[in-house]
């Protein structure tokens, strides 16, 4: 759920300790760079995204709240053998944020767009949380523009019992930013003060509570499930889950596997909800074997 180059600290300050805190042994030397920072006009709004590497396409989705340098642990160890694209989604990040009302189409509708204008027929599409609703909803949607499907952690699929959010996913304060940290993140030892501070710091900077309130809004409005829409996915489908996950329980990751004809379910234990940070090493092996397999 949580992101320019890393030398441009005033923007991107927050994602440097967050990265530090799941991967305690690297160090700020050997931070790994985000590519090139580029835009593109989408339905007359500036979108903002990242591309590295040559070969088939792939696409990454960040969730509720993220951003593209979400992806920052998987990008160079992906674009070695893959042509990836990492979008800073419309409402989100250093995209344009329109006061309009935010569902699940309106993502798919500007992914469809974008790989439309940048001339990307078809692409794997890895979705974190709520960017795996959106792969999901477009894959089922688009099929013919998607080669191969990677659910993380994702949302979408209608709760069962109450609906009802384990904690605010749009923190207005200090300790709601801990609250909703302590929810995605396995090892809570790594939440420090200082942490907690700068992710808040950067969720007011980045001006995003609107499309998060929005989309939340919604979510609970119903409607917009993809529980009716699983059959409808033909894509190779890979499942990654962090088994400890508080925000979207693995019960969800087990129905998206039984609901998809073919996928496969792989559980990363000690993870929470961003294994793509938290476990990064383990999230690069089994994306990297899952899209290379013919």
């Amino acid at each position: 759920m949580l992101t320019k180059r890393f030398s441009r600290a005033s923007s991107r300050a927050w994602i440097l300790p967050l990265v530090l805190c799941c991967l305690p042994a690297i160090t700020a030397a050997q931070m790994p760079p985000m590519p090139p920072e580029k835009t593109v006009l989408i339905y007359g709004q500036s979108i903002h995204y990242y591309e590295a590497g040559q070969g088939l396409n792939l696409i990454f989705l960040h969730g509720l709240g993220g951003e593209a340098a979400n992806w920052v642990l998987n990008i160079g160890p992906v674009s070695q053998k893959f042509h990836v694209y990492a979008v800073d989604q419309i409402g989100f990040g250093q995209s344009a944020k329109p006061f309009i009302d935010y569902r699940i189409e309106t993502f798919t509708d500007f992914l469809q767009e974008f790989m439309k204008v940048l001339n990307i027929p078809k692409a794997t599409l890895v979705g974190n949380s709520l960017g795996g609703w959106i792969a999901a909803d477009f894959a089922a949607h688009y099929p013919e523009r998607v080669e191969k499907l990677v659910l993380v952690n994702a949302a979408g699929l209608s709760p069962q019992g109450t609906a009802k959010l384990p904690v605010d996913l749009n923190p207005a304060s200090l300790d709601g930013m801990r609250r909703v940290m302590e929810i995605i993140f396995y090892n809570k030892q790594l939440l420090t003060d200082q942490l907690v501070r700068q992710v808040f710091e950067r969720h007011v900077q980045s001006g995003d509570g609107y499309t998060i309130q929005r989309v939340l809004a919604g979510v609970f409005a119903g409607g917009q499930y993809e529980d009716e829409n699983l059959a409808s996915i033909h894509a190779p489908t890979l499942v990654v889950w962090g088994r400890e996950d508080a925000l979207i329980p693995l019960a969800m990751g087990e129905r998206f596997e039984k609901g998809i004809a073919g996928a496969r379910l792989v559980v990363i234990e000690q993870c929470g909800h961003v294994p793509q940070l938290e476990k990064s090493i383990e999230f690069n092996t089994e994306l990297l074997k899952f899209v290379a397999q013919p």
